[in-house]
């Protein structure tokens, strides 16, 4: 056999080796991407999370299918997504309670928020209300905050349960203003606004989907929303921060990230198809009729830096709390 037709002949097996795996990188995503949802399916989350897929999904050419994934204050769904082999086939909308606000109350995560995940982009904020039973004799924070300084021990606040976000944007509330009230917590946020209907418990930080319903009908009084910015579904309704506590500002959030080690031109197409579907008014209208606020876009670093802060944040709040560990 001839130099060259040796040399061809042991070549062209390596070539057909190199082949699928350069094939594959170019013609990503070649088949349905698994979004991991931390939450049931039909809460806010979820549906925004659905919405936003189906979306993105278009834009890609590929289905995405979504897992639901709940439980354990979203670590469970999490976990598995840090664990997925880093392919750009799995994608999870992380929320604030796995990615910062676990961090400081559990004992040990299996997963570590900053290091097995990049965030992709943000989905949405979601504010909360502060609400009080109409009996109570306030209707600004300000009046609130007068209110129990001036009676020490009597006011009580409700909330989904130890470190849920209803509990931790009442004791942000108390470490900024001094006041002092009582937690009571209950399984899950309905039957607690339930009780601030009842007049049972004062006052709560409560969803907006649930609470607005409520305070058009003058079941509940709003004070304020945790944003700094009013909410556009219920402009009517202050800031908090404009109310008597400047400063405050609070919301849950979620993120779109995928497992450490996905390819960065992988992360590059998964962002700019998420930050097209995020700016589309459709989606945006649809975030807002969920109580949401629509989030701007941000680069993974920039994302990386605001989960960062936020972990450092809430940090703060669940020490204060005596909560840290506790799980």
């Amino acid at each position: 056999m001839p130099a060259l037709s040796r040399r061809l002949a042991l070549a062209l097996p390596l070539a057909a080796l190199a082949l699928p795996g350069a094939s594959r990188a170019e013609a990503w995503p070649a088949h349905a991407l698994r979004l991991v949802v931390p939450y049931p399916a039909g809460g806010p989350t979820d549906v925004v999370a659905r919405a936003l897929a189906a979306k993105m999904g278009e834009g890609l050419g590929q289905t995405i299918v979504v897992d639901n994934k709940p439980g354990g204050a979203g670590n469970i769904g999490s976990d598995i997504a840090a664990k997925a082999a880093p392919d750009g086939y799995t994608l999870v909308m992380a929320g604030s309670g796995s990615l910062a606000i676990s961090a400081t109350m559990y004992k040990k995560l299996p997963y570590d928020p900053v290091k097995d995940f990049i965030p992709i982009a943000l989905g949405a904020k979601i504010p909360f209300v502060l609400v009080v039973n109409p009996s109570l004799p306030v209707h600004t924070p300000a009046e609130l905050v007068t209110y129990a300084k001036a009676n020490p021990g009597k006011l009580s606040f409700g909330s989904g349960g130890p470190g849920s976000p209803h509990h931790l944007y009442a004791e942000l509330l108390k470490s900024m203003t001094g006041i002092e009230m009582t937690h009571i917590p209950y399984k899950g946020s309905a039957p607690a606004l339930t009780d601030v209907i009842a007049g049972h418990v004062p006052l709560m930080f409560s969803d907006t989907v649930p609470s607005l319903p409520q305070i058009k009908e003058g079941r509940v009084r709003a004070l304020g929303v945790s944003t700094a910015i009013r909410l556009p579904s219920a402009p009517d309704i202050p800031p908090i921060a404009e109310g008597g506590v400047p400063g405050f500002d609070a919301a849950g959030w979620g993120v779109f990230s995928v497992p450490a080690g996905t390819p960065q031109e992988v992360v590059s197409k998964l962002q700019t198809a998420l930050d097209a579907v995020v700016a589309l008014p459709a989606v945006q209208a649809q975030i807002i009729q969920l109580g949401m606020i629509p989030a701007s876009r941000a680069s993974p670093a920039e994302l990386q830096r605001f989960i960062d802060g936020e972990i450092a944040r809430w940090g703060k709040v669940v020490q204060q709390a005596g909560l840290a560990g506790t799980e």
